[in-house]
């Protein structure tokens, strides 16, 4: 509701006319009954003998200043006060904006100079990035639940999963999975069992969720045209969640998921589909070696949807955790997870389309 709508309560600003004369003369009047706005009923005035007119007079102003109403006979009611509207607060972004562009750019030329240059040098990149997301990941876990998820077997499997994935493809990648959910298992066992359980499947969780969808990244480096089809999944996820916060921050009514999170709303969503597929269309014209328009735009649906199922999801893990980011690491962005919730479930989805569409190779 606008504050503009408020007007100013009954009594609260001014009296009636019926009201002033309402309050009756004398010390019978109640000090408490006067204070509140309520009208009083008016008793008929009774001369006295005992007392002249001048002592009523000065009764009269005293009622007068008890009820809130003229002090002289002759003084005119008091005018009603207007309620000026309060001033619109204008949006403003939950984060420091000039930081997370500056973080973003700097990101974006280390990426782009990687992948073009020499593709191992962009395998490295995942890694770092896995490795470090990992260790966010756990330490949140053992921090606000208690979970002791083993980070050393999982550090290590995850960055043997995504080179096994630019080296032998998907088989190597499952097979790393596997031997990654075994490790876990194993190094647990040298701490007491109470909690093993529960230590283990967060372990193989974390092991799935950051880096084995991680090297699907890699894996779509492995074409011919890796790199243009790596930047066109960042470009495309760049442009579906740079259209959501641009349509929802402006049009943004109706929330997407308001007990996950309440920043989203369905005019959001919209723009991130619309963007995406925009920039899908030209990526898959432009980038990719056979590629077509409309291929792209089913391209950008998709990686519009996941985007933002990736980033709901990343939501629902940080509030039952009861934290606002993963990390500090990137000012202005949070954590390296902050930055991969949206990037991780996408790379398979783009890596399958890509090879429906114009192979793997």
């Amino acid at each position: 509701m606008n504050d503009s709508s408020w007007g100013a309560p009954k009594g609260a600003g001014h009296w009636g006319a019926s009201e002033m004369q309402a309050a009756p003369a004398g010390p019978a009047y109640d000090v408490h009954d006067a204070q509140q706005t309520r009208p009083m009923p008016i008793a008929p005035d009774v001369p006295d003998a005992g007392r002249d007119a001048d002592d009523r007079d000065d009764r009269d102003q005293g009622a007068g200043r008890l009820s809130g109403g003229p002090l002289f006979r002759d003084e005119k009611p008091q005018e009603p006060m207007s309620t000026a509207p309060p001033p619109q607060q204008k949006k403003r972004a939950g984060r420091d904006l000039r930081a997370a562009i500056g973080v973003g750019v700097g990101l974006g030329a280390l990426i782009v100079a990687s992948l073009f240059i020499v593709k191992d040098v962009f395998v490295g990149v995942i890694v770092v990035a896995v490795v470090v997301g990992l260790w966010e990941l756990t330490s949140r876990l053992q921090e606000r639940k208690g979970i002791k998820a083993p980070l050393v077997p999982l550090a290590v499997g995850g960055a043997a999963m995504v080179v096994a994935g630019y080296a032998q493809g998907a088989e190597g990648a499952w097979v790393a999975m596997a031997l990654t959910a075994l490790a876990v298992l194993v190094w647990r066992m040298t701490e007491p069992p109470e909690g093993y359980l529960r230590d283990v499947t967060a372990g193989v969780f974390a092991a799935f969720y950051v880096p084995f969808l991680a090297t699907f990244v890699a894996m779509l480096l492995t074409a011919d045209d890796g790199p243009q089809r790596v930047l066109t999944f960042l470009l495309l996820t760049v442009v579906s969640d740079t259209g959501a916060y641009a349509v929802g921050w402006r049009f943004g009514k109706h929330k997407l998921a308001p007990r996950i999170s309440p920043g989203k709303t369905r005019e959001g969503l919209f723009g991130a589909v619309a963007f995406a597929m925009v920039a899908g269309a030209l990526c898959m014209q432009f980038l990719i070696d056979g590629g077509s328009w409309w291929q792209g735009l089913v391209l950008g649906f998709a990686v519009a949807a996941s985007a933002t199922l990736g980033d709901l999801g990343e939501s629902m893990i940080k509030r039952d955790l009861g934290i606002k980011d993963m990390g500090t690491l990137l000012p202005g962005h949070g954590g390296i997870m902050d930055r991969l919730d949206s990037l991780l479930p996408t790379a398979p989805v783009v890596w399958l389309l890509l090879v429906l569409f114009v192979g793997s190779s």
